[in-house]
């Protein structure tokens, strides 16, 4: 391994038994996974977990033995069904960069590597996640024995472009020299209002590496815009929350046990359908920005990857819902029946109800949260028009 990544890689196979024995006598680890016995295999609570890491001797290795089950496990008590979608790549030699929206800060990812296991290709992604998650020791290692790999937020803007410059080294060479796929989010955090588009400095911090043109630098990592659809977003109700927290109070700003407590709703909270749909590799019409000033490619990249995420979404009828209670009109009741209608209203209720803060404004948080639902139809149908144009 390159010694100039070693801040920022996952573990190499040389150091994941190491990593495993560290995780297992973590006394924190041990805890929250009691705290998650109910929801976990019985083998992975009891003394036969250290047994079933027998021959685990890679992070792939680790995710199929560990990560694997346990997310399996996971969707079927929290989900009705998962399917995935993709045109334009294959399971074969080739490697991806999937760039997509971002629902659940810890599942995106997991949930990939589980569709890409099951669709036979032939590896998983490593994973960009944010430093200032890995608020305990035994999360670090966790996640680095899931393949990820750390970006690191806080920084001044020097520490920054220092930063940003390794971290595109660091996926070219993923990309081209280990032969891994990455998954990264297309910005940074999750977007609260479900809203999701793509930040211009991300696609930036690709091109700081590679070799030739801006085009070129970009090509060189295969982006593939990823779209990430859940019926049910369990954390609708905490992201409203902290909308009227940050509205009532300017200088709010979670804490450690809130990030937790995002993580566990997130994992264990009901989600109905989810659906990935992996859009065609971008390097398809990247050639036609050859002609663009610099200043113009990555805008104009940033618009395209949005389009593509935002016609992948796979809508259910509480989106539509939602948009019409939020307009006050039924446009849109021919995608939903009235029995359908109930129940989505009965579930915004007791999302509501789920918040509990001083001053609870009810009106505020219920448009926030029809927000949420009603914002990826209507970036669906502008995406819709764009590409008729």
């Amino acid at each position: 391994m390159v010694n100039e990544f070693d801040e920022i890689r996952p573990y190499a196979a040389g150091e994941v038994k190491q990593a495993v024995e560290s995780l297992l006598a973590d006394r924190q680890f041990s805890r929250m996974l009691k705290g998650f016995v109910p929801w976990m295999p019985r083998w992975m609570s009891g003394g036969l977990i250290r047994l079933a890491f027998v021959g685990v001797n890679t992070p792939l290795q680790f995710q199929l033995r560990f990560i694997k089950p346990v997310l399996k496990h996971i969707l079927r008590k929290c989900s009705t069904s998962h399917t995935f979608s993709y045109s334009g790549i294959e399971p074969g030699p080739e490697r991806y960069t999937f760039i997509s929206n971002h629902r659940d800060i810890v599942l995106d990812s997991a949930i990939l590597d589980l569709m890409l296991h099951e669709h036979r290709f032939p590896t998983t992604c490593e994973i960009a996640i944010g430093d200032n998650l890995l608020i305990y020791p035994w999360i670090k290692t966790l996640v680095k024995l899931n393949k990820a790999f750390t970006v690191k937020r806080g920084l001044s803007p020097r520490e920054l472009l220092e930063s940003s410059q390794t971290m595109s080294r660091y996926m070219h060479y993923a990309i081209n020299e280990k032969h891994e796929n990455i998954w990264i989010a297309q910005r940074e955090g999750r977007a609260k209002d479900s809203s999701d588009h793509t930040q211009e400095s991300l696609l930036k911090m690709f091109a700081m590496a590679g070799e030739g043109s801006i085009v070129e630098r970009l090509k060189d990592l295969h982006l593939v815009p990823l779209s990430i659809s859940y019926e049910y977003v369990p954390c609708d109700y905490l992201k409203a929350q902290e909308f009227q927290q940050k509205r009532d109070n300017p200088a709010f700003k979670k804490t450690k046990q809130d990030d937790l407590d995002n993580m566990k709703t997130g994992i264990f909270g009901q989600k109905g359908r989810i659906h990935y749909e992996a859009r065609p590799c971008i390097n398809i019409w990247l050639d036609e920005l050859s002609h663009l000033p610099k200043t113009e490619v990555f805008a104009e990249v940033a618009r395209r990857i949005d389009c593509e995420i935002h016609s992948g979404y796979r809508l259910f009828p509480g989106n539509y819902i939602a948009l019409d209670l939020l307009n006050g009109t039924s446009a849109h009741a021919d995608k939903y029946n009235e029995e359908e209608k109930k129940t989505f209203e009965t579930y915004l209720q007791s999302r509501i109800d789920l918040v509990k803060i001083e001053h609870k404004d009810e009106a505020f948080l219920r448009e926030r949260i029809l927000t949420m639902y009603a914002n990826p139809v209507i970036n669906k149908l502008l995406a819709q028009k764009d590409t008729h144009k």
